[in-house]
């Protein structure tokens, strides 16, 4: 049992359920969630800072700003709060309320943007305040997940050696594609230590990180509204597209065995049993996926059923799940 000082010290990186037993998916998966900010953003918001301390950008005094839709903030406020920094997370109105009020709990300063911007959408008008915070007063670090080797460089350093201490003899990764911190940091380890590991990268429909056409997104985590900065496709053997449909009907049959993951694990889940049912494999295929956070702070969203219908439609989690108001008349 490990004795720890400081939150950011703790992660469990050793444990993964096999799908194969939960919902006949040959496929193993990492969950990241079990640490004290709950997602896998903790190892590239850590990274982050203390390369920042490293440079001398960060000294006391200086208030941390970033972009987020969520997981990131959380990670940066717990940090933050540890470290005796000032937080300031801009997000927008897709951002769950939950993460907004950990973030808030924990010290942070929330400025949520309401309004898209007419070229980059949401992202577009987070980075702009940040922006124009950061030209307002000197005292503003961006760390700017965006572009930041650190982002990437966490996962080259502890997620992608980890996999293959657990799994040696790996045949395929699946990866979701957000800001490409844990892809590219992922798939650059792979393919100079493991070559013949495929990457697979799984991105939401409506995103445009690999050149598709931009379509309205409700669930935060994964997809982009410019192309990520991060990004080298030449590390990237496939990409899946998942519509955000599948991503709640996949979360819903992970809860249904007693699973609750974040809407970023049903779209890399969902994403990789499309690639493995289309593609196939020889038996005994080695396949993970890689799960960022739990499913607490979606229970307003993805696990609503009314906001599921609302956004979704009536059919989208099929009969089999009743609305909240038939669930609560039963209790």
């Amino acid at each position: 049992m490990p004795t720890i000082s400081a939150p950011q010290e703790f992660n469990e990186e050793d444990l993964y359920v096999d799908l194969d037993a939960v919902l006949g998916i040959p496929l193993h998966l990492k969950c990241e969630g079990f640490n004290f900010t709950g997602s896998v953003k903790q190892k590239a918001a850590l990274e982050m800072v203390e390369a920042a301390e490293e440079a001398g950008r960060l000294s006391p005094g200086s208030v941390l700003v970033e972009s987020s839709s969520g997981n990131l903030g959380v990670a940066l406020s717990v940090i933050a709060a540890s470290k005796g920094y000032r937080f300031v997370c801009v997000t927008d109105s897709r951002c769950n309320l939950a993460s907004k009020r950990l973030m808030e709990a924990l010290g942070a300063t929330v400025h949520t943007i309401a309004e898209p911007a007419p070229e980059g959408g949401f992202l577009g008008a987070r980075i702009a305040y940040v922006r124009k915070l950061c030209e307002e007063d000197a005292r503003y670090v961006w760390l700017n997940q965006y572009v930041n080797p650190a982002n990437w460089r966490a996962h080259y350093r502890y997620t992608a050696p980890g996999i293959h201490r657990s799994y040696p003899e790996l045949d395929v990764l699946f990866v979701g594609a957000g800001t490409t911190g844990t892809l590219m940091g992922c798939a650059r380890w792979y393919k100079e230590q493991r070559p013949g590991v495929r990457i697979v990268a799984v991105d939401s429909v409506g995103s445009v990180a690999f050149g598709h056409p931009p379509s309205p997104r409700m669930i935060p985590g994964l997809g982009s509204g410019v192309r990520p900065a991060l990004l080298d496709e030449d590390f990237i053997d496939d990409v899946v597209l998942v519509p955000e449909p599948d991503t709640v009907r996949m979360c819903h049959r992970l809860a249904g065995r007693g699973f609750l993951f974040g809407g970023s694990t049903g779209t890399v889940v969902s994403g990789a049993d499309q690639w493995l049912a289309e593609r196939g494999g020889p038996a005994g295929l080695s396949s993970v996926a890689i799960s960022p956070d739990m499913g607490e702070r979606y229970l307003d969203t993805v696990y609503h059923t009314n906001w599921v219908q609302g956004v979704y439609g009536e059919d989208t989690l099929g009969p089999a799940h009743p609305s909240h108001e038939t669930r609560e008349a039963i209790r």
